[in-house]
């Protein structure tokens, strides 16, 4: 049986529902509020030492690291179009899997954090990176409907709750019209998951 540590309101542990939700899988979900510290709750810490979610158990594997259950979801219990064995397409999911751990987290991520959890940040630099971010997003959907491999991947399903709450930090989308028809498409997928915020409010 999986289980998932999971906070609501948090764009990672997003990330792994929807997969769970696209892959059709039954699971347990167990929720850590960030808010009230059970992160730092002696139960959860001696599964994590990094204190975060999300966290997957299943069986006997315990994986953090919202990149890294994509990966083992897609790879243990979906078909190879999430994750292709080509060394090629690998990469060029897992360029986007590295974007949404730094560029969509430093910049959506956070400028989102500043606003609903009162994140110790600099705004600026959340929204100079965020500028940045989405321009990348919208630079490759002018041009392709998916983020990688001209297919819904890994790659989509790591990019979008962050791309798609950025509203709730105060940034506009109105200057991205690839990025928001993007949306549209992920939210229009079969089995796709809601959260607090999403789908986007077009």
């Amino acid at each position: 049986m999986i289980t998932l540590y999971d906070f609501e309101l948090s764009g990672n542990c997003h990330k792994v529902r929807m997969m769970l939700s696209f892959l059709q899988l039954e699971y347990e979900r167990i929720d850590i509020d960030l808010r009230k510290k059970d992160q730092m709750k002696a139960e959860f810490i001696a599964l994590n030492r990094l204190h975060k979610v999300p966290l997957l158990v299943d069986d006997e594997l315990v994986l953090r690291d919202s990149a890294a259950i994509l990966v083992y979801l897609a790879r243990q219990y979906g078909k190879t179009d999430w994750y292709p064995d080509s060394p090629a397409a690998m990469a060029e999911i897992q360029q986007w899997l590295s974007f949404s751990v730094n560029e969509v987290f430093n910049g959506l991520a956070m400028a989102r954090a500043i606003v609903i959890f009162n994140r110790d940040f600099d705004p600026k630099l959340a929204h100079a990176i965020s500028d940045s971010a989405l321009d990348m997003l919208e630079f490759r959907l002018r041009e392709h409907e998916w983020l990688a491999l001209d297919q819904f991947t890994l790659a989509d399903v790591a990019c979008y709750p962050y791309a798609a709450l950025v509203y709730e930090g105060g940034i506009s989308l109105d200057r991205y019209p690839a990025v928001r028809a993007w949306f549209k498409r992920v939210e229009a997928l079969p089995h796709y998951a809601d959260m607090p915020g999403l789908p986007f409010p077009h």
